[in-house]
């Protein structure tokens, strides 16, 4: 596997005085090898199940790539119907593996449908949507595992709607759902009305949930290699087996950002160099945030545990955050992900030679300007104390995106151990939820709606017209 993580610069070997001495990252082995432990006794178990996803999938794989085959041939557009999780892992893997503008393609050139994902309730964007596509020609994939979720199950009220005015019984055929095989009301759903149906294990929550049939249906229909994921994802949780933070790379990182939470670093920066990854942030932050951002641990003391997770973008956001990461607040820890070989290149011609500030550039490519600026980046911010690390891909493929995913998965994992907390559930999202529910008139949330009119009322005061 040619994913390499450095943490050099997280280390007082780089960064003085604020950086972490050998001694301290030494003292905190036992606890990390007891986090390994944890982990590796809870793998296939409650909510674990994501850890045998790279190795239990090979009859369900061999039936997503017939399915997606299928739809290839017959249809314009696939959406996916979802939010969290269930948007965001097959939005990260799309971008990351297909080309930029994949659905301005000429169709000869995608050989595939268009892709699309719905993950909010915007009706502009909803609508903006129907415009764009055929929903005679298109797939809907709706992904919810309870078949509750207000979101999708709104999306697919409003799809199933259209379809079944305009096809009648043929609409079924424009629907495939992505559920649990054995309860909620989406499973129920599929049953009645013939929807073609992808199950989603039951031990396996939305936030790990990309490499189940959450993200390879979406990843095959577009024609990306799932076979290579799940065994970029096998090989990295080989390396993931060793106990000691010398060979397994997901643990040496949990056991840095745990001992840079404890020094005050309560922010985390994920900031990849290549465009391409720029969703991988954004799927990396729903499961760094929702995993450890936990206000009890196991034993049910009041820790307020997590790590704020920030997006950015190389360079991008050179020309935005970076000047707060240099000279801002010490409670960053930045996530560098570099790309060793980009896919394509393009050599900057010559011109602009009167302008030896321009100049300069030509005869260079766009890859080794985009890495020179990450070395550049990294280098000033390390001269200044602060703490980064890389995670380093020989390239953008199937295989080392899925061992990427893998890699954080198994560093989330880790890190919960560490913090003692439970990194499967989300408490503080129910409240949200309950909230709403009641708000919009859900039977059996009246003492929910009390309790909201009973609280403060605005003070006028405070608002400014």
């Amino acid at each position: 596997m040619s994913i390499t993580v450095n943490y050099n610069n997280m280390m007082q070997h780089a960064l003085g005085e604020r950086g972490i001495s050998d001694a301290e990252l030494k003292a905190h082995e036992i606890l990390a090898q007891s986090a390994h432990f944890q982990v590796e006794a809870g793998r296939g178990r409650g909510m674990q199940g994501w850890m045998d996803s790279p190795y239990d999938q090979s009859e369900v794989v061999k039936t997503i790539k017939s399915t997606a085959s299928r739809i290839r041939k017959k249809f314009d557009s696939f959406v996916v119907l979802g939010i969290g999780g269930s948007a965001l892992g097959p939005q990260a893997v799309f971008t990351a593996l297909k080309h930029y503008y994949y659905n301005e393609l000429p169709k000869k050139l995608r050989k595939g449908p268009r892709f699309y994902v719905v993950d909010n309730v915007d009706p502009d964007r909803m609508n903006a949507l129907l415009d764009v596509i055929d929903v005679e020609k298109t797939v809907f994939n709706i992904i919810t595992k309870s078949g509750a979720t207000s979101e999708t199950m709104s999306q697919y009220l409003i799809i199933i709607d259209i379809l079944k005015s305009r096809l009648g019984d043929r609409a079924k055929e424009h629907i495939i759902a992505t559920t649990s095989e054995n309860k909620g009301n989406l499973i129920k759903l599929a049953q009645s009305e013939g929807f073609e149906t992808f199950f989603i294990p039951g031990r396996v929550g939305g936030r790990f949930s990309e490499l189940s049939p959450v993200g390879l249906l979406p990843a095959a229909v577009v024609g990306i290699n799932i076979s290579q994921l799940l065994k970029g994802a096998r090989d990295m949780d080989r390396k993931c087996k060793s106990k000691y933070l010398a060979k397994n790379p997901a643990l040496a990182l949990a056991t840095l950002q745990y001992i840079s939470m404890k020094n005050g670093k309560n922010i985390s920066v994920m900031m990849p160099y290549a465009d391409s990854l720029k969703y991988i942030a954004d799927w990396y932050a729903q499961l760094w945030a929702e995993s450890l951002g936990k206000e009890v641990d196991k034993n049910g003391d009041v820790v307020n545990a997590g790590q704020t997770p920030v997006k950015a973008l190389g360079v991008t956001d050179q020309h935005s955050q970076v000047q707060l990461y240099n000279e801002g607040p010490y409670d960053k820890v930045i996530t560098f992900i570099e790309v060793a070989n980009f896919r394509t290149d393009c050599t900057i011609p010559q011109g602009c030679e009167q302008f030896p500030d321009v100049n300069f550039l030509c005869g260079h490519t766009l890859s080794e300007l985009m890495i020179n600026e990450l070395h550049a980046t990294r280098y000033n911010l390390t001269r200044r104390g602060r703490a980064n690390y890389t995670i380093l891909l020989d390239a953008i493929d199937e295989y080392h995106i899925g061992g990427l995913l893998y890699l954080l998965q198994m560093q989330t994992a880790y890190e919960g151990a560490m913090l003692n907390i439970n990194a499967y559930d989300q408490p503080g999202v129910e409240g949200g939820k309950d909230a709403a529910y009641a708000l919009l008139g859900r039977n059996g949330y009246e003492d929910k709606m009390e309790e909201i009119r009973s609280a403060k009322p605005d003070v006028d005061k405070y608002i400014i017209e």
